[in-house]
């Protein structure tokens, strides 16, 4: 009887901590919340700040204050405006990023980790190649031959990104390959291509949204240094990397134009990266209790 009511007593303890375990962090909680700020700002931010690009001499290069909670720039912007206005280049192009690198990588990935033999040698050499070149000053050629521009810019960052999807992917399906649920599908005379997406796919899908939500942390970063150096959007555009650039003459008048879209990408990458690591775990925690 005594070890009934023990084994009875100590029951709701596992339940206590599956429950304490779905509770993000204050951390994570933070960033979710700044990250849907930006997402707001990024899909309604002309409707939220129609002034942001609206020119004032008489106003240049004031502290912050009631009317600009950033001061403003050298032409009279209010800096905050521009800022909240900027966040809609540093939304949509990362995450497309995030999404291109995706899904090419999953689909080479599990070509070159499942299939193997020629088509899995053929992908593994260009992603050989593309980890043997420097990423930034491969993107700075390509879109000083192109042209130069913000979807340009994407777009080439979009393809030096995928081999790392596609690295991580890979691995994970040779891994997986070896399982008894891969054996039993090809037993049951499945087709490769139903193994490799029906089955491994979603066996690897933490691994590769972790890498996806990295992707648009390195993208932002990428993209910002582009739009610094003048490669990605256009001059005088509220874009964070072209902030930081025009800043530079006017920087020891107001600190605030610099700091002010340097705290917003250091804020926004941070974000992603914990948002990320906090996917991956619920993810791996609920695939191990569905193995």
């Amino acid at each position: 009887m005594s070890i009934e009511l023990t084994a009875g007593s100590d029951a709701p303890a596992p339940t206590v901590r599956r429950t304490r375990r779905r509770l993000p962090s204050i951390s994570v909680l933070l960033c979710i919340v700044y990250l849907s700020c930006i997402v707001v700002a990024g899909l309604f931010g002309s409707m939220l700040v129609p002034n942001a690009n609206v020119q004032s001499l008489t106003d240049g290069l004031q502290g912050m204050s009631g009317a600009h909670w950033l001061g403003t720039d050298d032409l009279g912007r209010d800096i905050f405006e521009r800022v909240v206005l900027g966040a809609r280049t540093a939304l949509y192009g990362p995450l497309i990023i995030a999404i291109g690198a995706f899904v090419i990588g999953c689909v080479l990935g599990l070509i070159a980790g499942y299939v193997g033999g020629l088509p899995g040698g053929i992908i593994m050499r260009w992603v050989d190649l593309m980890y043997a070149l420097p990423g930034v000053l491969v993107a700075i050629v390509a879109i000083g031959v192109l042209g130069g521009g913000y979807w340009v810019a994407v777009a080439v960052i979009m393809i030096l990104s995928a081999p790392y999807d596609t690295r991580l992917v890979r691995a994970a399906a040779i891994e997986q390959k070896s399982r008894p649920y891969v054996e039993a599908a090809r037993t049951l005379g499945m087709s490769r291509t139903r193994i490799m997406f029906r089955h491994l796919l979603p066996n690897v899908l933490p691994l590769a949204i972790s890498q996806a939500f990295l992707s648009f942390a390195f993208a932002l970063i990428n993209l910002s240094a582009l739009s610094f150096l003048g490669l990605g959007s256009t001059p005088g555009s509220a874009d964070w990397g072209t902030m930081l650039a025009e800043s530079q003459a006017v920087l020891l008048d107001n600190p605030l134009t610099a700091i002010g879209p340097a705290l917003a990408i250091i804020f926004a990458a941070v974000s992603v990266n914990v948002l990320g690591d906090y996917v991956y775990d619920r993810l791996s925690t609920k695939e191990g209790r569905n193995d």
